[in-house]
């Protein structure tokens, strides 16, 4: 080899050696294997997590369906129990093997413990020496101590017929009902009632001669300002320089069952009946007013655990008339505590009770007994929710908007919190809505 080739040969080694190019290749190279590995971990431990809350989910609705037979099954009969309802709830794709335990206990309470586990394999993370990630969960159904109590208000007016709204209301509801059948382990523990509502409340016919019935306005009005023949007040009535006719005794035998406003013949004065529940006493403007409404809505059902009545008093609703949110929340709050048309259930010592109230409306106030403007009926309801409020009730209200109503301010202040207002745009978001409260309320009988 030449001189000049042997230069030219120290200078490429010379060159090779302090050149950085192979070097990060090389670095690059060994690096990317858990550069890849902790990236794919991430995605394998997002699934983890996402079959985690499906677990939850699984083992809360088995303690809850295993709290109804709990008592009388045998430790074999539970463990079987357990596993089918749990097989059925627990199916997420990507799952190796799972398994669920459930004890009953009747010492320091009566309670069902269900435990969950689940072993969900990797697809990245095996570069790292991590095959499968192992997640678990827990829930504990307690009973004979906690009881619930709903009052389901519902809007049964005419713009109910739009969209689709009052066949989803009537899905989500029956669903709804459901969801708080499979909480009651024992008759009792769950009572659940039914205020359908528009202008007006369903009270039953049936009831014609009770003392907390009103007959004062029961009659027509014709000419004048005012004029109809739907009966609200003659006060009202001969305001307009109308001409009101009373009716007769038996046409009060005749009556279709609905009632509207509590208060005075002038207006909701004295003791603001229309937004407390007060027991109606002798004084006229404490009791309930009968009226002659051409569009009275399905009859109020008071506090029951008859679940297949209330199913076929919620599927046998139909879209009619105004909008009168008042009468149907105060009367649903009524149903709650008794009085008037409603007997409520005796509190058994021993017991913790919850109350609560479910307001659904697809519309803003239209109508009352006394007013047409949509400010002087909500400033009543205002009232009414704050009476609520201070009452220990929680309060939950849904509104439907598929015409592009606006967000109800009332509505938002009437809900005990914030996450207790929904404000809905498509009438399919009903049936998730009514579940997720239901699951709510459930909970409320899960102790962990």
């Amino acid at each position: 080899m030449g001189t000049e080739a042997l230069i030219s040969l120290r200078q490429k080694l010379r060159e090779f050696g302090s050149a950085c190019r192979g070097n990060v290749a090389v670095t690059f190279a060994l690096g990317v294997v858990p550069i890849l590995g902790f990236v794919g971990a991430s995605y394998d431990y997002s699934h983890a997590n996402d079959v985690k809350t499906k677990l939850q989910a699984a083992v809360d609705s088995t303690a809850l369906m295993l709290s109804r037979e709990a008592a009388t099954d045998s430790a074999d009969q539970l463990q079987s129990n357990a596993g089918k309802y749990f097989a059925a709830l627990f199916i997420p794709p990507g799952v190796q093997s799972s398994s669920v335990n459930a004890n009953y206990s009747s010492s320091n309470g009566t309670q069902i413990v269900v435990n969950g586990s689940a072993v969900v394999p990797t697809n990245f993370a095996k570069v790292l020496g991590i095959n499968s990630i192992n997640v678990t969960a827990s829930s504990t159904a307690e009973w004979g101590s906690s009881r619930l109590r709903v009052a389901l208000v519902l809007d049964n007016t005419g713009s109910m017929a739009q969209s689709g709204k009052i066949g989803a209301l009537k899905t989500a509801a029956t669903n709804f009902l459901s969801q708080l059948q499979l909480a009651a382990a024992n008759n009792g523990d769950v009572y659940v009632s039914i205020i359908p509502f528009t202008t007006s409340v369903n009270i039953g016919s049936a009831n014609y001669n009770q003392s907390w019935l009103d007959w004062t306005d029961y009659g027509t009005c014709s000419g004048g300002s005012w004029g109809g023949n739907d009966n609200y007040t003659q006060a009202l009535c001969k305001a307009g320089n109308g001409n009101w006719s009373s009716y007769s005794s038996s046409q009060e035998s005749s009556w279709t069952g609905c009632v509207t406003d509590r208060g005075g013949k002038n207006g909701p004065t004295g003791q603001n009946y229309d937004t407390n529940v007060t027991a109606p006493g002798s004084s006229s403007s404490s009791k309930y007013p009968a009226v002659d409404y051409s569009n009275c809505p399905q009859q109020a059902m008071g506090l029951s655990y008859d679940w297949s009545s209330m199913t076929t008093l919620i599927n046998n609703m139909s879209p009619n008339g105004s909008t009168n949110q008042n009468i149907g929340l105060e009367l649903g709050w009524m149903s709650l505590v008794g009085g008037g048309p409603f007997t409520a259930p005796p509190m058994v010592s021993g017991y913790t009770y919850t109350n609560i109230i479910v307001l659904f409306t697809d519309g803003l106030n239209t109508e009352d007994r006394w007013y047409t403007d949509q400010s002087s009926i909500d400033a009543r309801q205002t009232m009414t929710c704050s009476n609520i409020q201070a009452a220990g009730i929680t309060l939950y209200t849904v509104q439907i908007s598929t015409d592009g109503t606006p967000v109800s301010s009332l509505l938002q202040t009437c809900a005990t919190d914030q996450t207790k207002y929904y404000y809905l745009t498509s009438s399919s978001q009903l049936v998730t809505t009514f579940s997720q409260i239901g699951t709510n309320l459930t909970n409320l009988r899960l102790a962990k």
